[in-house]
């Protein structure tokens, strides 16, 4: 289990989203005689209540479907508890980003030089300015030196800057993950590959050989700003510590198993983490950089290069599909301006009441923080106003597919069911539409949860805690069996 754990079988769902749930079959029609269709068979639904009680969850049951268009509740069950969304809260902040920054805005990643370049030497400082993109990949950057070579630059006079203060800078998302979780990096206004290492281990001999690299698709850049060191022990699996140029790991050399393996880390010290990156790929271009100088704002200077990111909707629909901390705590702080997380999410609690009259507590924009709170009937309420009002939202959701009780899709179902799912230790939530080929469209929202369990759970065992996934499988079970009902029952 320890080796599973290592080297990232044990998934990050129990911090993350729902895969999979049961959903309705679809309804076949008979024929007469003629090729007429024969009467439908009357729809069998089962009772909500006894559907909750099959489940035995701990904790709280809370769901509201409605009409999508007029926002009528059609059936409920504590509507009114305020629950922890997990990532469903992601829902909230594409919405919430997409009108204070609108469909058309672009991160942008800087190269600037305060001097001019004569003779292939720029006679001032190189700055890499950070605008805070979440999606900024190591291909990218690698591409981005390749373009500074061939316009003929080979070295710098002065000093080589980067400029991460687009955004706070912090040391995790929130303070009560396992230190080695990938869901739970640090930020600044320079992100890499969703600040995360690529940790591997292999065998040689009677010792391990370790490396810690950035890689991409093309590029795979060593790392020395992150180190680790096998140390013979059973456990603690990993230890961590932070210099302010330096990140230190140990791990346990009896979860090593007996080959080797490999895991994605957290990064803790985003900017350097990225300008050191972006320094090792500029050197095998033939471009020499001295250490880097870590500053929050970027001197003026004229731009030599740039990245672009994808624009907002596409960033915030893989956001949603894959259900990215780090993407969504970007968007959010960028759409605020606020200078810590928790203010930002205050921000964005204060724009869902002005705008939705919703009574939503958000602490962050992930739905990482288990104190955030909404309503099933707060979170349908956003739905289908956002619905009627044409925010975008929509167009955004995952497709998740109706699916049989094995959990397998059903290929060429007619009822298409687009949601938002998210997942905490004992914490379950899933909303969005219910849309069957004609009829009535539903909005809905589902939240399951135990916080007082999920809480007693010690930091340490919080990557996958005994029990959690029993809890979760019930819980995604009922969502399944619901939207079945619904789906039966009033479209």
């Amino acid at each position: 289990m320890l080796a599973g754990i290592l080297a990232g079988t044990a998934l990050p769902v129990w911090a993350e989203g729902m895969d999979s749930s049961v959903r309705p079959r679809p309804k076949g029609q008979g024929q007469v005689s003629g090729g007429a269709s024969a009467p439908a068979a009357p729809v069998q639904v089962q009772d909500a209540e006894a559907l909750v009680t099959a489940a035995k969850l701990t904790g709280t049951v809370g769901f509201v479907v409605a009409d999508a268009a007029t926002g009528k509740v059609l059936e409920a069950r504590a509507p009114e508890t305020a629950m922890p969304p997990a990532s469903v809260a992601k829902a909230v902040t594409s919405l919430f980003a997409l009108e204070r920054l609108g469909a058309g805005h672009r991160y942008v990643t800087r190269v600037l030089a305060t001097g001019p370049i004569e003779a292939g030497v720029l006679k001032g400082d190189l700055v890499l300015a950070g605008g805070g993109d979440p999606t900024l990949e190591t291909d990218q950057l690698g591409d981005l030196a390749a373009r500074l070579a061939k316009s003929g630059l080979k070295r710098v006079t002065g000093r080589f800057l980067a400029a991460d203060g687009a955004l706070p800078r912090m040391d995790a998302l929130v303070p009560d993950q396992p230190v080695q979780v990938g869901y739970n990096p640090g930020l600044s206004g320079l992100n890499l590959n969703f600040n995360r290492v690529y940790f591997e281990w292999k065998k040689s001999g009677g010792d391990w050989t370790v490396g810690m690299d950035a890689r991409g698709a093309r590029f795979v850049p060593a790392v020395n700003l992150v180190r680790m060191a096998v140390k013979k022990r059973q456990s603690p699996l990993y230890t961590y510590d932070r210099g302010p140029e330096r990140e230190d790991w140990t791990v346990a050399s009896g979860a090593l198993g007996t080959k080797g393996g490999s895991r994605w880390l957290p990064v803790r010290l985003t900017g350097r983490y990225t300008a050191e990156v972006f320094r090792t790929l500029a050197r095998a271009q033939g471009i020499d950089l001295p250490a880097v100088e870590l500053v929050a704002a970027a001197p003026k200077g004229r731009e030599i290069g740039r990245i672009e990111s994808e624009a907002l909707p596409a960033i915030l629909r893989s956001m949603l599909k894959f259900s990215t901390n780090l993407t969504a705590e970007c968007n959010g702080l960028t759409a605020s301006g606020a200078g810590t997380l928790a203010r930002s999410g205050t921000a964005m609690s204060d724009w869902a009441r002005q705008n939705f009259g919703v009574d939503a507590r958000f602490v962050d924009h992930s739905g990482l923080g288990g104190a955030s709170r909404i309503s099933a009937a707060d979170m349908v309420k956003i739905l289908s106003a956002a619905h009627v009002q044409g925010r975008g939202l929509k167009p955004l959701l995952r497709d998740v597919g109706m699916k049989d009780d094995k959990g397998a899709v059903i290929k060429g179902h007619p009822v298409k069911v687009v949601a938002k799912s998210g997942t905490l230790n004992f914490v379950s939530g899933l909303a969005g539409h219910i849309t069957p080929p004609a009829g009535r469209e539903m909005v809905f929202a589902i939240f399951t949860g135990d916080p007082t369990r999920r809480d007693a759970v010690p930091v340490a065992a919080r990557e996958r805690p005994e029990g959690v996934e029993a809890w979760i499988k019930r819980s995604r079970r009922l969502q399944g069996q619901l939207i079945s009902r619904w789906a039966g029952l009033y479209a």
